[in-house]
């Protein structure tokens, strides 16, 4: 059985919802990476702010992203799946949230997330046509 493990790209990077969308937008940079989870003051996840989000909703807005913390800018509720849960169920739930990426928990803790690029270089072209369908639908 293949798992979300199998699928995901480890050791995501976190961000605290303190953390201004400037050292974000860094660490996005630092890391080669366009998303993060961010984690409330209880350490648990809040959101996730990716690097349009920042550019979007921040930027083009005028906001000062000096000013603006991940946590203000995240929205609603973070898509996890565990680590060793069945890799269908992780496209299955990104594909019914029409969402690009998932964050892959292992007791809680995030330990990797799962791509749009992930499931290109790793599910077969039917699977892949098959997710990006329904995430690219007219809704």
């Amino acid at each position: 059985m293949t798992t979300a493990r199998d699928l995901m790209t480890p050791d995501v990077h976190c961000v605290p919802a303190s953390e201004t969308l400037d050292r974000a937008a860094q660490l996005m940079r630092d890391h080669k990476i366009g998303a993060l989870p961010v984690k409330g003051s209880d350490g648990e996840l809040a959101g996730i702010v990716t690097d349009r989000d920042i550019v979007v909703k921040a930027l083009a807005a005028g906001k000062d992203a000096s000013k603006v913390t991940a946590g203000e800018l995240a929205e609603g509720g973070v898509h996890t799946v565990d680590a060793g849960a069945d890799a269908t169920l992780a496209v299955k739930a990104m594909s019914e949230a029409r969402i690009r990426r998932i964050v892959v928990v292992e007791d809680g803790t995030p330990v990797g997330m799962i791509t749009e690029a992930d499931l290109a270089r790793k599910l077969t072209a039917e699977a892949f046509s098959s997710y990006a369908g329904r995430v690219y639908e007219a809704p």
